[in-house]
């Protein structure tokens, strides 16, 4: 069974309903992903994006932060979710598709401005769910899954614009690049994007504090998706979809996407 699925921290799906729309229609993915949709999930606004052909949602939502929803053309049943660090948050939730591949939706907490967990308690809460993260999976080893989101660090060093300069900023410091390697080895995670597209500078967020985002470029590679090793050879098209992030009122990330032939 082919599909294509695509992974967005959209930063409030009510805010942003016109571009999730855009998208849909000229993209269409099987599945979208997104993160940060930022309402319960009853004022999630689904009619239209229902009229666009996606009838099946799984999500986990709160009032005006975090959240994460699946959206398909494709039938899907709830999966469950897990509070990660118990945090009290809506960080993850997961589906499970017709064929019995599981997708893991997350959005691992962004960890504040400061990389010592000692001054930043956000900080360690980060450390603290990628720990867990990884415990889960060395306890439970995923199979025929794929795991996709806004993981908030950009591991590689062609991940982000200046490696050396990001050393010490928050998203691609070496403790937390540590942590979220310990928990992809954990799950025998195979980054799909970089299997895709294995070398070069590759980005998929670009702040808004930027003037000109696009001329800055200074981005950072925050969204992933990931498979286990059984399924991971049957994906291919990876792809970041940047034009996006040049829309109209648009979120501070691209759309990530990928294919599978399962």
């Amino acid at each position: 069974m082919p599909f294509t699925l695509a992974t967005w921290n959209i930063n409030s799906v009510r805010l942003r309903e016109p571009i999730v729309q855009k998208l849909l229609a000229e993209e269409a993915p099987d599945i979208l992903c997104l993160q940060e949709i930022k309402t319960p999930v009853d004022k999630f606004p689904t009619e239209g994006f229902a009229a666009l052909g996606y009838r099946y949602m799984v999500a986990r939502g709160q009032k005006g932060y975090n959240g994460v929803a699946i959206l398909s053309k494709l039938p899907i049943e709830d999966a469950g979710d897990r509070d990660y660090a118990k945090l009290g948050h809506a960080r993850h939730v997961a589906a499970r598709l017709e064929n019995g591949v599981t997708i893991h939706n997350f959005y691992v907490p962004a960890g504040g401005d400061i990389p010592d967990r000692e001054a930043n308690i956000k900080f360690g809460q980060k450390l603290d769910f990628l720990t867990e993260m990884r415990d889960a999976f060395h306890a439970d080893a995923p199979q025929k899954a794929i795991l996709v989101g806004d993981l908030n660090i950009a591991p590689r060093e062609d991940d982000v614009w200046s490696h050396k300069q990001l050393l010490k900023i928050v998203s691609h410091t070496p403790i937390e690049v540590d942590h979220l390697g310990a928990a992809q080895d954990a799950g025998r995670w195979v980054d799909i994007t970089r299997q895709d597209i294995p070398s070069g500078l590759l980005y998929s967020w670009w702040s808004y504090r930027a003037a000109d985002w696009d001329a800055a470029d200074k981005g950072r590679r925050l969204d992933h998706i990931w498979a286990t090793p059984d399924i991971s050879n049957a994906a291919h098209g990876s792809r970041i979809l940047r034009a996006a992030r040049g829309w109209t009122q648009p979120s501070d990330h691209a759309p990530v996407f990928a294919s599978f032939d399962l």
